[in-house]
């Protein structure tokens, strides 16, 4: 097995457990690897797999939900593509997301730069595509900032519900809700 198919391995680990339930147990029973290769795999240990999983989420994240944000072509279709892929990234609300599984306890200290990255990129995405639409440039950050905390919160409301489709609501609402025109720009 390569590293590649190691951390692909590793991911549904770290987004079932988290970065402390994460054991090297846990891992080697999930990857088939014994300590031995995990180590020749990633000699830092828990650490080095642990940003190896959230590298390949960015990568991810990054071909799946923001670079159809920041190509050409229509806004709203843009932003509902954007949320037909969270909805697949999500398992439908039935995943937990990993910026929030990587924001507690000691993962928080080791991995809150990833985790700022990620949000900013995902916010900034978001606003282009809203400044397109004319919208005040406080608006549109207000609402790119807007979205992904109501995206991020029905995901954790639904996980907590097991009710999935609080998640499913939000994601149909949002796209038409983001491209309103502001009371501002309708004067």
């Amino acid at each position: 097995m390569d590293r590649a198919e190691a951390v692909r391995k590793l991911v549904p680990v770290c987004r079932q457990y988290g970065y402390e339930g994460a054991t090297l147990a846990r891992i080697s029973q999930a990857t088939g690897l014994g300590r031995a290769s995990l180590y020749h795999h990633f000699p830092d240990g828990k650490k080095e797999m642990a940003n190896a999983v959230l590298e390949h989420i960015k990568f991810v994240v990054q071909a799946q939900v923001l670079d159809p944000l920041l190509k050409s072509g229509d806004p709203l279709e843009r932003l509902q593509t954007m949320t037909d892929q969270l909805n697949q990234f999500y398992d439908r609300g039935q995943s937990a997301c990993f910026l929030a599984i990587f924001s507690l306890g000691e993962s928080d200290s080791l991995f809150h730069p990833h985790i700022q990255q990620a949000l900013q990129a995902w916010i900034n995405a978001l606003e282009s595509v809203l400044l397109e639409l004319d919208l005040p440039d406080a608006i549109a950050q207000q609402r790119a900032e807007d979205a992904v905390m109501q995206i991020q919160g029905a995901l954790v409301v639904s996980r907590g519900l097991q009710e999935t489709s609080l998640f499913q609501r939000v994601l149909e609402q949002l796209p038409k809700r983001l491209a309103a025109p502001s009371p501002e720009t309708v004067a």
